[in-house]
This record gives C-alpha cells, sequence and structure tokens, in this order.
C-alpha cells in the first residue's frame, strides 16, 4: 500500500452524494477530511486517510477511504456513541454507504422499540404484582 492514500475521487464522491439522494429524497451536503486511524487493528501506527463526512437523521456520519477499492464506514451520536458495520473494509464505497445506511436505520429501529418499550406500563403482573414493561 502506498504511503499516501489519494483522495475521492469525482465518481466517489458522486457516487456517495447519489446514494443519499435516494435515501433521503433530498440533496445532503457531504464534506471532504482527513482522519488519523489505525489501517491494522492494534498496531498503534496512524495513517492519514480521506474521509467523507454527512449528517443524517441525527446521525453523524464519516467514510474513510483506506486505499484504492477499501473503505470502511461508521456513525456515531456522540463520542460515547461510535458504530461501525461490522465490516473491516468494503471493496466497494456503494456497498459500503448503503450496509452504513442499513445500519444506522436498524440501530434507529431498535432504539425507538426499545424507547417506546420501557415507557409502556401494562397490567400488573399476577405472580408478583410488579407491573410489566411491554
Amino acid at each position: 500500500m502506498a504511503d499516501t492514500i489519494p483522495d475521492f475521487t469525482d465518481d466517489e464522491r458522486h457516487t456517495v452524494t447519489q446514494t443519499l439522494f435516494e435515501r433521503y429524497m433530498r440533496v445532503t451536503p457531504i464534506e471532504l477530511g482527513e482522519a488519523e486511524i489505525e489501517l491494522v487493528p492494534d498496531s498503534k501506527k496512524l495513517t492519514d486517510c480521506p474521509v467523507l463526512y454527512w449528517e443524517g437523521r441525527g446521525a453523524h456520519f464519516v467514510v474513510f477511504k483506506l486505499g484504492d477499492n477499501r473503505f470502511r464506514g461508521q456513525f456515531f451520536y456522540s463520542d460515547a456513541q461510535q458504530y461501525g458495520t461490522g465490516h473491516d473494509f468494503f471493496d466497494s464505497l456503494g456497498d459500503c454507504v448503503v450496509t452504513l445506511l442499513r445500519v444506522q436505520s436498524d440501530h434507529e429501529r431498535e432504539m425507538q422499540r426499545l424507547s417506546e418499550g420501557l415507557t409502556k406500563v401494562g397490567a400488573s403482573d399476577e405472580d408478583d404484582g410488579n407491573p410489566i414493561i411491554i
């Protein structure tokens, strides 16, 4: 792998812009940036990588370019709430972005389900008289 990872190409940025438009049905601004990340887990060696960043549905998204046709994505709500896709990398930017959006959507749906479950109290449990959480 070369020491310098090339920036996102115009075609790659277009792929992300188009995918986000299909997801949100509106133009979503993306920002270019750079991040230092460990390309190899536990290596302690940091590498500068180009990053695409956007916000949507209350979450912040980043896609790291790790090399030619190598991408990693994550989303976060705060420093303490950061989530990945479960994949070390993707060899397709489109697959990376679509998977990232699906994982975030699944996470959002699960958090909503848990939130609703914690706020709905049902009838008392016949065995111990405590309320049942639905």
